[in-house]
């Protein structure tokens, strides 16, 4: 069975960038009727908090990603304290004493000297005395020793990946104070549940290569890896800087459609064109991970809102219904109104200015040179309510009155009751008008 998962840290909300690695892995797993689980890196107890965990799982929910189950770190830490404990035994995990300056000092060192900045494994060298004074100053930090060998596999998006392990640290496992590292964590939660797809940015390629080698020292079976590209802003600029004004919360209150954004971030950076989708299964049954390219994807906010509008236009009035008595349209109307409006939002907050309008007037839009034929015209419109048939007979009468024809009759007199250059076929908005401010 295939079985993904997403595992953000819940130590921040979910912006754009997260989303694409927890869609591509939902995908992948309800495509082949397998499980997708939620884990979430919790490890950190100081900057992890509750009240992320419960926006992941709001934000989850409003974009329809359900998934099979929740697994949460903190509650394996003992799961991670066997795995330590036999690699130690096994020789893979090793103390190590080094303060951030003193490497920091290294890595200079090395860069200084043309050398790529890889830890040099001298904590190895160390005695057993030499260990036992160090402790008393300082708790170490735990290490994995790589074979130093190359690593390699067949990504789903990258294709053949080959990295020399010697070109890489080993990686720290256990910081000095206890706390197990994301690198630790996630390979024993791979192994242990059965996790066979891992989609996830590029910027993990590196830490993929030194995953595959302690799953191996662990007597695990590395998954099957895909990275993707990373999201770049729409002139190729990095997203990293503005990533915090991508969160999902912040495109939810701007109005963005679930469906518009997944439909985005299903396609862009791959061979396909974006298409609008209508639901979550559509995009199950058109998804390939395959088609996504390594090249960085271009990213535009902008982009979601002609997909909003599109994907609201095509609503049925039920799927509105509510929304739209929240506004205080009457009930005899509002599938009218829905029915009128729906394809001159982009938004669904753009309702409520269409609904003043409708109730209240709106103030007219006149040019001076038309200030004398409106005001004739208005001397022709009756008062409200008015019928389908109204537009077409009043101006017919101000043509036969004035002369006016074309847009020079019609647009005038659309400014003149909507303020607006556009809009729905005026025939279709009489009927919902109720008051004409122009007529004042």
């Amino acid at each position: 069975m295939t079985v993904t998962r997403f595992a953000p840290s819940p130590t921040g909300y979910l912006h754009v960038g997260n989303l694409r690695t927890a869609l591509f892995n939902f995908l992948i797993a309800r495509k082949s009727g397998g499980t997708f689980i939620l884990r979430l890196d919790d490890t950190d107890p100081e900057r992890s908090k509750q009240a992320y965990v419960d926006a992941i799982k709001e934000d989850l929910e409003w974009l329809g990603l359900g998934w099979d189950r929740v697994e949460r770190q903190s509650e394996r830490l003992d799961r991670y304290a066997e795995a330590a404990d036999r690699m130690r035994a096994d020789g893979r995990l090793y103390e190590c004493f080094e303060t951030p300056s003193e490497l920091d000092l290294k890595r200079k060192k090395q860069l200084n000297m043309g050398r790529p900045p890889v830890y040099d494994r001298s904590a190895l060298k160390l005695s057993e005395a030499e260990k036992a004074a160090l402790r008393e100053d300082r708790a170490p930090h735990w290490r994995f020793k790589l074979d130093h060998e190359r690593i390699e596999w067949v990504d789903g998006i990258l294709g053949e990946v080959s990295i020399d392990a010697a070109s890489v640290s080993d990686p720290v496992l256990i910081r000095g104070d206890g706390q197990v590292l994301y690198t630790l964590a996630s390979v024993v939660d791979d192994t242990e549940m059965g996790i066979t797809h891992v989609v996830r940015g590029s910027d993990h390629v590196t830490n993929t290569a030194t995953q595959i080698q302690i799953i191996g020292a662990l007597g695990g079976t590395a998954p099957d890896f895909a990275h993707h590209s990373l999201l770049t802003g729409p002139q190729g600029e990095a997203l990293s800087k503005r990533l915090g004004t991508l969160s999902l919360r912040d495109l939810r209150a701007q109005g963005v459609e679930p469906m518009a954004l997944l439909s985005l971030l299903a396609r862009i950076g791959s061979a396909d064109p974006v298409e609008l989708r209508g639901s979550v299964d559509d995009l199950v049954e058109g998804f390939d991970i395959s088609r996504f390219s390594a090249a960085p994807t271009k990213f535009d906010v902008n982009d979601l809102f002609p997909l909003t509008a599109r994907y609201l236009a095509s609503l049925p009035y039920a799927a509105v219904a509510d929304r739209i008595a929240v506004l205080g349209v009457p009930e005899e109307i509002a599938p009218r109104f829905w029915e009128v409006t729906r394809e001159n939002i982009t938004v669904l907050d753009d309702l409520g200015g269409w609904w003043a309008l409708y109730r209240d007037g709106a103030a007219p839009d006149i040019a001076e040179e038309d200030r004398d034929f409106v005001a004739q015209a208005m001397g022709l419109l009756p008062d409200p309510p008015y019928t389908d048939a109204t537009w077409s007979e009043w101006t017919a009468a101000v043509k036969d009155a004035t002369g006016r024809k074309g847009k020079g009759l019609f647009m005038p007199l659309r400014k003149a009751l909507t303020g607006r250059a556009h809009g729905p076929d005026m025939s279709k908005v009489m009927p919902l008008l109720q008051k004409v401010r122009a007529k004042d």
